[in-house]
């Protein structure tokens, strides 16, 4: 590996967390680019690779025949060198494979550090991820196919995301299957931009309260007290409630703001001895803090969306309320790449523009 051409990337930067790496990995195998990542998660309180994120340097790897360095539970430096262009095929990722013992790590972060390498690769995959589908301090899954997947699908991308099994914390053995069309021989896959300056009229509120190996009224009790509040603010919402498979017991509720030109996801989990109804009512803080916001895009989504409209053909514009570190830490990592200018204009004390102009 050439270290003239050799990107090197401080993981302390910004919110300092394994966003960054995410990022890093995805734009490195799709660039081809070699990359160095110093002072991984820096800012965490456990710096270094955990097993979800070393599970994402072995998938991205296992994409591009990556050679690697550092690439170790713990490590705070990896080298990622790129020997070939992704490869479309059928892939395994296990979590729980990365730590003895077994781990709960968020398989969620793995699909995105893996999706759209393969959705610009050549042909058809099948993705089989193990771990933690609903997991704290990361996109569950119903986010990730309710709403970001959502927006990569306007974009382009040729995708479908199920779950067969849940997994929650701190078990996991969860199982998602992911199964994404490439792009035809021999043609050059570019994503189309998005514009979502505004977000138009409150449509409906979907969403599930899950339950696991629990008494069927926790995932009640949850979806009750979310319809209750929702509807006394004259918000049209409908809200299942539902039991699902899992190796460990596990509650959570996941909701969905359909606006006449965008979505917004929020989710709130379950903890020992804490109410189904606080949950509900965590959740429903959440989506009416949005909601009273002009955003057209929720807070998370707004950073996720950095990546794929780097690589569309063609400016992308959004709105978000609060801006984040998250968001200006990850146009940071694009902007290292060359693939794209990021500009992140406020228009209040929290609130802001994001503009994305990929380069040719």
């Amino acid at each position: 590996m050439s270290t003239m051409d050799c990107i090197v990337i401080d993981g302390s930067y910004g919110e300092g967390g394994g966003q960054i790496l995410r990022t890093t990995l995805c734009l490195s195998a799709i660039s081809g680019r070699p990359v160095r990542i110093e002072n991984i998660r820096a800012r965490r309180k456990k710096p270094g690779l955990a097993a979800q994120h070393l599970t994402a340097v072995f998938a991205a790897a296992k994409l591009c025949d990556a050679e690697l360095s550092g690439a170790e539970l713990g490590s705070k430096t990896l080298t990622f060198a790129p020997r070939t262009k992704p490869k479309a095929g059928d892939y395994l990722f296990d979590v729980a494979e990365a730590r003895r013992g077994g781990s709960a790590g968020a398989v969620t972060l793995v699909l995105q550090t893996v999706l759209l390498p393969l959705a610009l690769a050549e042909g058809s995959s099948r993705v089989v991820f193990l771990g933690g589908t609903h997991v704290p301090m990361s996109p569950p899954f119903d986010y990730v196919r309710n709403v970001w997947l959502s927006y990569l699908k306007l974009m382009g991308i040729r995708a479908e995301l199920s779950l067969e099994r849940s997994g929650w914390y701190p078990v996991g053995q969860g199982e998602m299957r992911l199964e994404i069309s490439g792009t035809p021989a021999g043609e050059r896959e570019k994503l189309r931009p998005l514009t979502l300056p505004e977000r138009g009229e409150l449509v409906a509120i979907t969403g599930r309260a899950l339950a696991a190996n629990l008494p069927e009224h926790v995932a009640v009790r949850m979806a009750d007290r979310a319809q209750t509040i929702l509807r006394r603010k004259n918000m049209s919402c409908e809200i299942d409630a539902v039991s699902v498979r899992a190796a460990c017991p596990g509650a959570g509720i996941f909701l969905v703001a359909r606006y006449q030109h965008a979505l917004a996801g929020f989710s709130a989990l379950g903890e020992r001895g804490k109410p189904a109804e606080q949950v509900a009512e965590d959740v429903c803080a959440k989506l009416l803090e949005h909601h009273h916001t002009n955003a057209s895009v929720d807070e998370h989504l707004a950073d996720q969306l950095v990546l794929p409209c780097a690589l569309a053909d063609g400016e992308s514009v959004y709105t978000v309320d609060p801006m984040t570190r998250h968001l200006s830490t990850n146009a940071w990592v694009v902007e290292r790449f060359g693939v794209a200018e990021v500009e992140l204009i406020s228009t209040s004390a929290t609130a802001g523009l994001v503009r994305v102009f990929p380069n040719p």
